[in-house]
């Protein structure tokens, strides 16, 4: 009896979530000029991504031994997965502006997660524009890799891009955690941010591999794009990186996404408030 309460419990607090992001994607279509401006600021802002694919797949052949063809498809992984995250959880990274601002102690007094609350603090409209940039060039990157498709490899990929965005709100949101106790660990997540779109549009190989092992095994960047990219392409993973972690490399988001939550439940534990 217990069990079914809890759950409808649940089912009712996700139905509130989706009305309160309902409701503010509304007040926000009410000023349409402001809507469109910011939807085509959130397409504009991945404009160097176009224009690298442009001048990849007209200038150059490939890239360490990929294809020009091969590099667009792990670019396109890695926009769409980071355009999933600024959708669904591109709010985390507002968490330490919010705690200082204290709207955090705000939101321990209702009775939704705070993680949620959060998440659910205003539509991220400039989403729709990224996620549309990123769609175009996603779908490029997978009719122009010659994939031999299937019902596997498809699944395989929508996991790629759903790991991939996991594997970002993991980064940002153990940062936002330390955040809480630690304000200027703030400054790094829009750094690592702009690290894991410079690099990993990059098949790895290419890099020295002090920076291979950085990127696979300290700041899992690899996880986003090239090890689905590898995998999907029947290629060799570049040296250190064994071949199981190429296969299982989609679930690594989720494996550290749910670290990441284990990590803000223990901050939100220690947090003591905004004059704490």
């Amino acid at each position: 009896m217990v069990t079914t309460s809890t759950g409808l419990g649940a089912l009712a607090r996700w139905r509130l979530a989706v009305r309160i992001m309902r409701l503010d994607l509304r007040a926000q279509l009410e000023y349409r000029t402001e809507f469109c401006l910011t939807v085509l600021v959130g397409a504009v802002w991945q404009t160097s991504v176009i224009v690298f694919a442009t001048v990849l797949l007209t200038q150059f052949s490939g890239i360490g031994g990929w294809s020009s063809d091969q590099v667009l498809l792990i670019a396109g992984i890695q926009m769409f997965a980071h355009s999933v995250f600024v959708l669904f959880f591109g709010r985390i990274a507002h968490l330490p502006k919010l705690a200082q601002q204290g709207m955090l102690d705000v939101f321990l007094l209702r009775p939704l997660p705070v993680y949620r609350q959060v998440l659910l603090t205003g539509f991220p409209v400039n989403a729709i524009g990224d996620l549309s940039v990123a769609a175009a060039l996603f779908g490029g990157g997978v009719v122009r890799s010659h994939i031999d498709w299937s019902l596997a490899s498809a699944g395989y990929l929508a996991a790629a891009v759903a790991g991939g965005a996991l594997t970002e709100a993991a980064v940002v949101t153990a940062l936002s955690s330390a955040a809480l106790h630690y304000p200027a660990a703030s400054q790094w997540t829009a750094w690592l941010q702009e690290l894991i779109g410079t690099f990993g549009i990059y098949p790895l190989n290419i890099l020295p591999r002090t920076v291979r092992y950085l990127f696979t095994y300290l700041l899992p960047l690899a996880f986003v794009a090239y090890l689905p990219a590898t995998a999907l392409l029947d290629r060799r993973p570049a040296p250190g990186i064994p071949a199981w972690l190429v296969t299982v490399s989609p679930l690594a988001g989720l494996a550290l996404y749910a670290a990441s939550r284990r990590l803000w439940k223990l901050s939100l534990n220690r947090y003591t408030g905004v004059n704490g």
